[in-house]
């Protein structure tokens, strides 16, 4: 591909968090990085290659489709599959070594009697008993642990491999909001307890994801699940200016840089009004810079008014709304910076450029930097660094 708009992956960064992020754990403590969504963006079979190459446990899913290219790719480490899989996947799952989530008596017993036809005799596959705690997702109450677990012992080929639960809002500092993550983390340590009672040994137990890896070390059993960390950016109000404020250094770099080139240069009279809904009106003559990226690429609509990319060292604003697939950037009448065919920075570490990063997105869209980096779509190629 020659397209200018690309998404330039820097290796280097992914590596250095992953080894930031096992630094902090106690030893004996297993990592799960989420490979899910193509790595938040970031390329989830180059994510899975270094996670292996440091001695990474676990790589976390979201579909059966995405463990199978992993595993088509040479990935061998252990894969979580955190959503739910349908029957019409169980034997892809199975075939795959996939390990899948589950919860509920009719769901465990269907998964059962698929294993059961699956495998021979003395064949056995791991399963991870799902338990809500709190984020009214997936997952069986904490009071029906034992009893769910008690199925999966007496399946034929089923084994309780794991036990996990999800935290709602363990990135706030918020007091209400941190007991409540303390109530689901003793909720799930009893359900934890519940299983063990039935003389069943509840496997390899998370609950800490990126915020409560770094904010609630009391938390992580023995694994914890990286998510946003892995790729640079930290969870929501656990900033590296709590962390620091707390006495903890945890320093991570942006991994992706999302870029593109000036193609166009036009002059534009006062008054001349740009893009639909003639929302931006030139105030005075000037120069309007033409990008070719626009939301079909994941440079969201909402970004415009208050987005600026940098082009060579200086950040210039996009004026009137993001387009499909181009948008425009006002630069100042005859501006001597800024060229034909101009790299510009959307956003990325520092190293690329960019005086942006993809937080600062997030904030002027009213997101979060999750969505920001896995809305770059598919025809934005990825290029490794």
């Amino acid at each position: 591909m020659n397209r200018c708009t690309k998404a330039i992956i820097y290796k280097d960064n992914l590596e250095y968090n992953i080894k930031q992020i096992l630094k902090v754990l106690a030893p004996g403590t297993k990592l799960c990085i989420a490979v899910k969504a193509d790595s938040y963006g970031h390329n989830a079979l180059l994510t899975s290659q270094i996670a292996e190459k440091l001695g990474v446990d676990y790589l976390a899913i979201a579909t059966v489709d995405e463990g199978i290219e992993l595993r088509k790719g040479g990935i061998k480490a252990n894969l979580l599959l955190l959503s739910l899989a349908i029957p019409q996947e169980f034997n892809e799952i199975f075939e795959y070594e996939i390990t899948p989530l589950v919860f509920g008596k009719e769901y465990i017993n269907l998964i059962s009697d698929a294993a059961n036809k699956y495998f021979k005799k003395d064949e056995t596959f791991n399963v991870q008993l799902a338990v809500d705690t709190g984020m009214g997702r997936i997952g069986c109450y904490p009071e029906e642990a034992g009893e769910e677990a008690l199925i999966i012992e007496q399946s034929d080929h089923l084994v309780l491999s794991g036990m996990c639960t999800h935290f709602a809002v363990s990135d706030s500092l918020n007091k209400k909001n941190q007991e409540f993550t303390q109530e689901q983390y003793t909720a799930f340590r009893n359900a934890v307890n519940f299983v063990k009672d039935k003389g069943i040994d509840p496997g390899i137990c998370s609950c800490a994801a990126s915020a409560a890896i770094l904010n609630n070390p009391d938390m992580h059993f023995n694994m914890v699940r990286s998510g946003i960390i892995t790729y640079g950016y930290y969870p929501d109000e656990i900033t590296k200016d709590y962390l620091k404020s707390i006495k903890k250094d945890f320093d991570i770099k942006p991994v992706l840089a999302f870029e593109t080139q000036v193609v166009a240069i036009r002059h534009f009279p006062k008054g001349k009004s740009i893009s639909y809904g003639r929302t931006y009106v030139c105030k005075e003559d000037t120069d309007i810079a033409v990008l070719p990226v626009g939301y079909a690429d994941g440079l969201l609509r909402r970004f415009s008014p208050g987005l600026e990319v940098t082009i060579n060292g200086k950040n210039y604003p996009v004026c009137g709304r993001i387009c499909m697939d181009q948008c425009m950037v006002d630069i100042g009448k005859n501006n001597p910076d800024v060229k034909l065919w101009d790299k510009v920075l959307i956003f990325g570490p520092k190293e690329s450029g960019a005086l942006n990063d993809a937080e600062a997105l997030a904030k002027l869209g009213n997101t979060i930097s999750y969505e920001v980096l896995t809305s770059l779509t598919k025809r934005v190629e990825r290029v490794i660094q």
